[in-house]
């Protein structure tokens, strides 16, 4: 999973940035300037914690999420978004809209003022321009293939036309592509397209020292919204483990905003985990929600997919309640499931195959 925090200049961006992976970039404004940092960080996972103190194995293995503090976007945007910077935002599964709702006169806002709803439309406004622009170039080359004609089955060239002159319509109207209803076949046509307005987003309020979320009303599909104090949040995650628990009760803090983004964000991206046990290692891996055990298997070694038999399964708390997978198998409370099963959230799995 790869999320880019995006933003205006003055945000705080890079605050939000060294919250979730305790780190240490300098907190300084890049003046629209192209500049991108990135880490990769666990995903905590008490379930996973549960399962490790049970097995006490070798090791413990965290899903993983790559964060990148993106620099660059200012809401001016006229002729799309530079090469080098389109280049970094196409990779990303999904953004982290970091929101101002903080005064700071050391630092102020570059439109004078704080805003969220007006900064909020800005970012969108550039993130649809650049899109627009792809379309009507994707809608030039259509054009010309008819023209020529003698290469791909017109009817496709159809299709597509048809497809890419509804997203041009969206666009126009200021609508994400994410809000635009498609099919299966018309999804996997643009999925190697990287619209930005296609990904999911989480707005993040970043909020000043007491500040409260404001109400804010953004209707679009696949986003959601989460308030944090950024520069509180930082501070805290500099602190050994033990002090910054002190300091998140003492700030009424219900959970350090590393885990209340990274749900966050898994809800918006249609994420599940799932775990393996063993003496060797308890491990969580990450997959689409509505995947089958043969999905998951593959997910673990291609060999496991190939060889599938069945799946044994079972909730990660059942697992934990009854001791491991032999007094769990002798109770006969693994379930057999078979390649289709749908794998739930927090199951653990382990795969009979034959290679």
């Amino acid at each position: 999973m790869r999320l880019g925090i995006i933003g205006l200049p003055q945000s705080g961006k890079t605050t939000l940035f060294n919250a979730l992976t305790r780190g240490d970039v300098p907190v300084t404004t890049s003046g629209g300037r192209f500049d991108v940092h990135t880490a990769v960080v666990n995903v905590p996972d008490e379930r996973l914690d549960r399962l490790t103190e049970l097995y006490r194995p070798e090791k413990e293995i965290y899903a993983r999420v790559t964060y990148a503090d993106i620099a660059g976007l200012d809401g001016s945007a006229t002729g799309g978004i530079s090469g080098p910077l389109l280049n970094q935002l196409a990779q990303m599964d999904g953004f982290l809209h970091v929101v101002r709702c903080f005064e700071n006169q050391h630092a102020p806002h570059p439109a004078g003022s704080i805003d969220p709803q007006r900064d909020i439309v800005a970012m969108d406004a550039e993130l649809l321009l650049n899109d627009l622009i792809s379309v009507e170039r994707k809608l030039e080359r259509l054009a010309e293939e008819r023209k020529k004609g003698g290469g791909r089955d017109k009817a496709v060239i159809e299709r597509e036309a048809a497809l890419f002159e509804r997203m041009q319509a969206s666009l126009s109207a200021e609508t994400p592509l994410r809000d635009v209803e498609l099919s299966e076949e018309e999804g996997k046509i643009l999925s190697g397209y990287g619209f930005l307005t296609r990904k999911p987003v989480l707005l993040v309020f970043n909020l000043g020292d007491g500040g409260s979320s404001p109400e804010i009303d953004y209707p679009h599909r696949r986003s959601s919204q989460v308030a944090l104090q950024g520069k509180l949040e930082m501070e805290i995650a500099q602190l050994p483990a033990g002090e910054a628990q002190v300091f998140l009760e003492e700030y009424g803090i219900a959970e350090p905003g590393l885990n209340l983004v990274i749900r966050h964000s898994y809800n918006l991206l249609g994420l599940i985990s799932f775990f393996t046990v063993g003496e060797d290692e308890v491990r969580a891996w990450t997959v689409p929600a509505g995947s089958n055990a043969l999905e998951a298997a593959g997910a673990i070694h291609t060999d496991l997919q190939k060889g599938f038999i069945r799946a044994e399964v079972i909730a990660w708390d059942d697992l934990v309640a009854l001791g491991g997978l032999p007094e769990a198998r002798a109770k006969g409370k693994l379930r057999l499931e078979g390649k289709e099963y749908l794998l739930q959230d927090g199951e653990v799995m382990h795969v009979r195959f034959n290679v």
